[in-house]
């Protein structure tokens, strides 16, 4: 197996390849202005390191979001011409489960967050520009029990951890921070390269966008009267 993963669903580009075991290569930038230049320049990066080509890659993973239109679609384009063109697997991952399952690692590693019970549930959230977050709720486990959503900072559940870029940028979210504010292409890899190894069938390559895109075609000229 050589998988490619990559996610545009935030101001962060990360890009990573996994062998089926472990990832052998990785690069991730937050710059939210240029993700289709970034994407194509990390892409050819993390092939160079592990010595492969684009004709070596036996499958796509790429994050679906959600995210806002014009860094979302670079990425589901860039896998869903890939794939087309290789004839290869292309499987789409929700950008906020990866998030969700690199804090239970960490949670985990740290046992950072737990209780008596054994865990609490949390949310992840990232800036969906024009004051509002996408967001989802998790299980101590990690397993998606609510969203992904669109909505106000103020509407969010209180009282839980919180994931993702939006617990910086909206700090009133939680009193409880969790990491990483992005998704991590490697974690995305091992996501998806772990649905291959139990033969599960690729989930569908399609965009989160909850809402209309920010660029619209202007309506028809207002009619000027004297």
């Amino acid at each position: 197996m050589l998988l490619l993963a990559f996610d545009t669903a935030t101001p962060s580009v990360t890009v990573a390849l996994h062998d089926g075991t472990a990832v052998v290569a990785e690069e991730s930038a937050v710059d939210g202005r240029r993700h289709g230049e970034i994407l194509a320049v990390f892409i050819d990066k993390v092939l160079r390191s592990a010595g492969a080509g684009r004709e070596d890659l036996t499958a796509v993973a790429v994050g679906t979001g959600p995210g806002p239109y014009t860094g979302l679609r670079a990425g589901l384009v860039t896998a869903r011409v890939l794939a087309s063109a290789l004839a290869i697997r292309i499987d789409g991952v929700c950008s906020l489960d990866v998030i969700a399952a690199a804090a239970c690692a960490e949670a985990a590693r740290t046992e950072a967050a737990r209780t008596e019970d054994g865990g609490t549930d949390f949310l992840v959230a990232t800036d969906a520009r024009r004051r509002e977050v996408y967001w989802a709720r998790y299980c101590a486990a990690g397993q998606r029990t609510d969203g992904p959503q669109v909505s106000r900072p103020a509407d969010l559940p209180r009282g839980l951890p919180v994931a993702g870029h939006a617990a910086l940028v909206y700090p009133e979210l939680s009193d409880r921070p969790l990491n990483p504010a992005f998704p991590a292409a490697g974690q995305l890899a091992a996501i998806s390269a772990a649905r291959l190894s139990r033969g599960e069938p690729a989930h569908p390559a399609v965009p989160l966008y909850l809402r209309r895109p920010d660029a619209r075609e202007p309506g028809k000229p207002k009619r000027v009267t004297p």
